[in-house]
């Protein structure tokens, strides 16, 4: 079928220095923080370019919409012109990956998907999306020029909706910053990660770029050109060039003493970037655990409160975004000065890496189920396993806090040694080493889950009853980047009770080559028992 490649899960992707790891599976819209299905980046942006004028048939211009934000490209392109689409932080030679991997599939199809593929994924599901997202490919193809860079802007969007800001901010920096939806990303990028300074730098040096006046004012009175800002917020306002509901905030944010006894603002909605920096700067600072994810990123400078960091660290590191080795350094920053979930997990965190760090045995098996209700409360395992799976693994720990350890190290990319050395630790055991190697025929299935994932690894790769998955059968070889993303679906959605769709999910990466993402997934959906 030409797809006989092998390619690896990654389990962790290095990207400017910080190491991502997966999330927990199916966490819950409460764990993130968000009551209601979360926006799309696209509804987010800040509206910090302005619409260019289009050319009538007698060669004059319309006049730019007023208070407009759209950056619709009025250019004429050769399909042959070239693609952002094709970039990426992630060679080939790093992934494994086909570079036709997209084929024949059109870029709006596979916006689309990309769009509409689930993040509360197991880890292992989550890493093959971030590759997916990052990898140098083959640009998909299109049949008219305005479909160009559609797949490149999707991919930047949907790490923005994941909250992997520093992924987004790399894969920016690699396109034409004169591009406005490329330059309206990276300025908001830039803005959340507490880069004020050179998100207005990128609009000084980016001539090409038309910046809207909201945007213009902010940057100007950050550069401390504020009578400047005041004179642009005037002929702003003269012009209609400044919406009404943008206003207020933007005249409380040039002159603190406006705000002075005034009623508090409403915040603006749809909350963006750009006007939780203003609502910031006036004294009325926006929580973000209501916000999209990318916003929690804002509590991690120096200029919020311990407990705001702690939390949006944990919010981040759930969502597998985080560098593990950064939480814990919050954590263990100081000593928690109350009680509560969160006070209770960073004592439990600082006295299992204080007995690990002392190789103290007993105090280990004391520390780590204590650390392991509390972060399991929270579905950081994952982190917790990424932070000391291994090194727990291998001190031969006795009982509850063996088993404990034998879970974590499986979390881990040593899983497939770990899980051969635990044959005795628990009814699912030796069930977990036979997906760890890949090979379960012949091991008892416990319950409907694990007879599932038999019929998966019972059989070697494209063999055996339905060895191509009838749903993929019509995408295979020349749409392998879609099916793809339709696996990641079905096993996230299988898992919580269509086992159909999770065999078939299974069993199409292992024929892609998968076979690392696969197994991790089989073992993941056991130990993290994110079922319902």
């Amino acid at each position: 079928m030409g797809i006989k490649r092998s390619f690896p899960a990654l389990t962790a992707l290095v990207i400017s220095g910080a190491i991502v790891v997966a999330p927990a599976f199916g966490q819950s819209q409460g764990a993130q923080g968000n009551a209601a299905k979360p926006l799309s980046a696209i509804d987010w942006l800040s509206r910090s370019v302005v619409t260019p004028a289009a050319v009538r048939p007698d060669g004059t211009a319309h006049p730019p919409v007023s208070g407009a934000g759209g950056i619709e490209s009025i250019s004429v392109l050769s399909l042959d012109a070239p693609s952002a689409d094709a970039l990426g932080l992630l060679s080939l030679a790093r992934t494994g990956l086909p570079a036709d991997l997209w084929g024949r599939t059109p870029a709006p199809e596979l916006a689309s998907a990309l769009r509409d593929t689930p993040d509360d994924n197991l880890p292992a599901l989550h890493d093959l999306l971030l590759t997916l997202l990052l990898a140098e490919l083959d640009p998909p193809q299109i049949t008219t020029p305005a479909q160009r860079d559609m797949l490149y802007l999707a991919r930047v969007d949907r790490l923005l909706d994941m909250g992997a800001l520093q992924q987004a901010h790399a894969l920016l920096e690699l396109a034409d910053p004169t591009n406005p939806a490329v330059f309206r990303r990276r300025f908001d990028v830039a803005l959340l990660l507490g880069n004020e300074t050179e998100a207005c730098r990128v609009m000084g040096r980016t001539p090409g770029i038309a910046p809207s006046y909201p945007a213009r004012i902010f940057c100007l009175a950050r550069m401390g050109n504020w009578d400047t800002a005041e004179l642009t917020y005037g002929t702003g306002r003269a012009l209609g060039q400044i919406p009404d509901d943008q206003a207020e905030l933007i005249a409380q944010f040039l002159d603190p003493a406006l705000a002075d006894g005034a009623d508090e603002l409403t915040p603006p909605d749809p909350v963006t970037p750009l006007s939780y920096k203003m609502m910031e700067a006036i004294g009325q600072p926006l929580a973000t655990s209501m916000l999209p994810l990318a916003f929690a990123h804002a509590d991690l400078t120096e200029n919020n409160g311990w407990k705001a960091q702690l939390e949006a660290g944990e919010r981040l590191a759930r969502a597998g975004v985080l560098d593990p080795n950064r939480l814990l350094g919050l954590y263990t920053e100081r000593k928690a000065a109350a009680s509560g979930s969160l006070w209770d997990r960073v004592t439990a965190i600082t006295a299992l890496d204080k007995a690990i760090k002392a190789q103290d045995s007993a105090a280990v098996a004391k520390a780590l189920p204590r650390a392991w209700r509390e972060m399991s409360s929270q579905e950081l395992e994952p982190t917790l396993a990424a932070l000391y799976g291994t090194q727990l693994a291998a001190m031969g720990l006795q009982g509850e806090a063996g088993r404990i350890a034998h879970d974590l190290g499986l979390l881990t990319p040593d899983y497939e040694t770990i899980a051969s050395d635990g044959s005795d630790l628990g009814a699912n055991a030796a069930l977990l080493a036979g997906f760890a190697k890949g090979q379960s025929a012949g091991i008892p299935g416990q319950d409907g889950l694990t007879r599932a994932l038999k019929q998966v690894f019972d059989t070697a790769p494209g063999h055996g009853p339905n060895a191509v998955p009838t749903r993929y059968a019509g995408l295979l070889p020349d749409q392998l980047g879609l099916a793809l993303l339709h696996a990641i679906d079905d096993v996230a959605q299988g898992a919580r009770g269509d086992y159909p769709r999770l065999v078939d999910g299974l069993k199409l990466l292992r024929l892609a080559g998968l076979e690392t993402t696969a197994r991790r997934a089989a073992i993941e959906l056991i130990v993290l028992d994110r079922r319902g």
